[in-house]
């Protein structure tokens, strides 16, 4: 069972189109694309929306970063495909698998593209305390951390003998018990330093705040708005009249 799904989480520094957008105009991309996909149980559209995303992922260069971090929850896809068609179908279990990659792809094309710095100051002109803001960013940061964490105590318990991915999935989801207690622990531990650092400092003694530098939205951020807003008025409109087009109406034939 691989852990690289976290890497959906960690930023990378790229000099691309998609790196220049506003986090706002990028939220709002990843907030769209998730509805989209819970609207449709159809694999017609749902395809069709996978595919509008992979522009999105070249134009951002983070293609073999947002692979790794599909090829990490296939375990999830597993068992969707097991279970799905076990009691309804292999149509509906193939498009469910595709809707999951959809809602990750569009997150992982956010925090991959989003500097911590940045998303604060998203949330904080969107009118969020910035004790909030601070918080989903300090959160933010520590998920590669965590992700490295994991990958320590993973290396020790198996330079102990312990065999994590030994056996069936069943045995292999068993088997995270040693990694995932010692790893609650450092966190705890971690946050307990994180909130001494903070009251050291005087956290939130101040209720104004000044800023290194802003954030602004621009053109391209309001053309790709417009785009966004567009596909989650037609994808309303398709599942609302979806019986009368057939062509949105096609599954497998599974």
């Amino acid at each position: 069972m691989g852990l690289d799904f976290l890497n959906a989480f960690k930023f990378m520094k790229e000099d691309s189109f998609l790196h220049e957008l506003d986090p706002r105009s990028k939220l709002l991309l990843s907030i769209v694309y998730t509805i989209c996909a819970l609207l449709f149980t159809e694999f017609i559209p749902l395809l069709i929306l996978l595919l509008s995303l992979i522009p999105f992922i070249i134009s951002g260069k983070i293609f073999k970063k947002w692979m790794n971090s599909i090829k990490g929850i296939s375990f999830l896809f597993i068992i969707i495909l097991v279970l799905n068609t076990f009691f309804i179908s292999l149509a509906f279990a193939i498009a469910m698998i595709i809707r999951i990659i959809i809602m990750v792809s569009a997150f992982s094309i956010f925090f991959l593209t989003v500097d911590p710095n940045d998303l604060a100051l998203s949330l904080i002109s969107m009118k969020f305390p910035y004790s909030i803001s601070f918080s989903f960013s300090l959160a933010f940061r520590f998920v590669p951390t965590i992700a490295i964490e994991t990958a320590n105590i993973k290396d020790a318990q198996q330079s102990r003998g312990y065999e994590m991915e030994a056996g069936g999935l069943l045995n292999q989801i068993k088997n995270l018990f040693p990694l995932l207690v010692p790893l609650i622990i450092c966190s705890i531990k971690r946050a307990l330093n994180v909130a001494e650092a903070l009251e050291s400092r005087a956290f939130g003694s101040q209720k104004q705040r000044t800023f290194y530098y802003t954030i602004k939205y621009s053109l391209k951020d309001w053309i790709i708005t417009f785009i966004l807003l567009s596909l989650l008025l037609l994808a309303i409109y398709v599942r609302i009249n979806i019986n009368f087009i057939p062509f949105f109406n096609w599954s497998i034939p599974l």
